[in-house]
């Protein structure tokens, strides 16, 4: 008896028997075809024409899906070959594949991408070459954009009560605001920037891109530098689905009395160095060197300013007189003075800082005066 042979549907060869597929899985349709017919229309990989890779010209990003993606990137070379390995598909008969790609920078927006891949295919190996140009796409992010056109959705407002906030205040605001927008863009929030930073005669104001950040900022201000947040909506619009979009003014009010003032309670007990505001009112008593404390928000505290510490002058200790008492010579009128001693004077000292002020001269901490 004659053994059953099958024929190439195409040439009429004669095709070897095959394994036959498991119950139930389909029959590949170009398995009748003898290996010369079926390798003549073979692709062992499938590579579009070209492919575009969308990079913001203004922060880096890259385009993937629907959305911006920050990938921190000076050279795209690496993206564009994650960008081509994606695309590139391997013919599911193939076994044991091994692939790889050598780019080749054309110009500052093409990159050649020469994708060299092998594996095995009916028994036989099989190699193939494919170029796949990728166009570099320079464009403009959402957030760029926004950011170009101005957009901002809350402002804060830092100001003081009855003075203006130092240079000091002003500088550490907008470190607060710029380093909480830097941690949410290390965390990934594409929604986080500084639409604008501007110095004011009353105070500084800053304009950030949510209410979140707003919000957020504001409270490290308050709790920073002290003082309170109040917040002022206003409605600007609505957005596709009807909802009503708010601006945010968060006015932050700095205390009256700021790390460095040299104030009189009149409480009859003499003037106090601020060294903190936040929460409470906190410093040292110059007459004395005790610790000074008291509520902000104390609607019976009254102070007048008598000056801060820049006013201070060193001059020199002339003697010491007791447990409570020094004389200093007068920086105007160089006389020498006896004035109260505080615990923190050292009675070593040639020369100690002091302040006159309309309290009379009080010694304030060594330390208070900068170098």
């Amino acid at each position: 008896m004659s053994e059953s042979r099958e024929f190439c549907p195409r040439c009429g060869d004669a095709v070897p028997p095959r394994e036959e597929p498991l119950p139930g899985a389909p029959r590949e349709r170009d398995s009748v075809l003898c290996d010369d017919c079926y390798f003549e229309d073979f692709d062992l990989v499938d590579a579009p024409e070209r492919i575009e890779v969308r990079v913001c010209s203004g922060c880096g990003a890259v385009h993937r899906g629907n959305e911006w993606v920050d990938v921190g990137a000076e050279d795209y070379t690496d993206i564009a070959v994650e960008q081509v390995t994606e695309e590139l598909g391997v013919h599911l008969n193939a076994r044991d594949v091994r692939w790889g790609v050598d780019p080749e920078q054309v110009d500052e927006n093409t990159i050649r991408m020469h994708c060299q891949f092998s594996g095995i295919v009916r028994g036989s190996h099989r190699e193939e070459t494919v170029v796949v140009p990728v166009m570099i796409s320079r464009q403009t992010c959402d957030r760029c954009g926004r950011q170009a056109g101005g957009y901002y959705a809350a402002e804060i407002q830092v100001r003081a009560e009855e003075r203006t906030p130092t240079r000091e205040e002003r500088t550490r605001a907008v470190e607060l605001a710029e380093n909480y927008v830097g941690e949410r863009e290390r965390a990934g929030d594409r929604n986080a920037f500084i639409t604008e930073v501007k110095e004011t005669d009353d105070g500084v104001d800053v304009k950030l891109s949510t209410n979140q950040m707003g919000q957020a900022v504001a409270n490290r201000i308050a709790r920073t530098l002290g003082g309170t947040v109040n917040t002022h909506p206003t409605l600007v619009t609505e957005d596709s689905d009807g909802n009503e979009v708010y601006r945010v003014t968060f006015a932050v009010r700095l205390p009256r009395f700021g790390p460095g003032d040299v104030i009189d309670p009149d409480d009859g007990d003499g003037p106090v160095l601020v060294e903190s505001v936040r929460g409470n009112l906190k410093g040292t008593r110059l007459t004395t060197g005790d610790p000074f404390e008291t509520p902000l928000d104390d609607d019976g505290f009254d102070a007048r300013l008598l000056g801060d510490v820049d006013d201070a002058v060193e001059t020199t200790l002339v003697a010491v007189e007791d447990e409570r008492a020094v004389q200093v010579l007068d920086p105007e009128t160089y006389e020498a003075k006896t004035i109260p001693r505080p615990e923190f004077l050292d009675p070593d000292a040639d020369a100690v800082p002091v302040l006159k002020s309309r309290a009379g001269l009080h010694v304030l901490p060594a330390d208070a005066i900068e170098d």
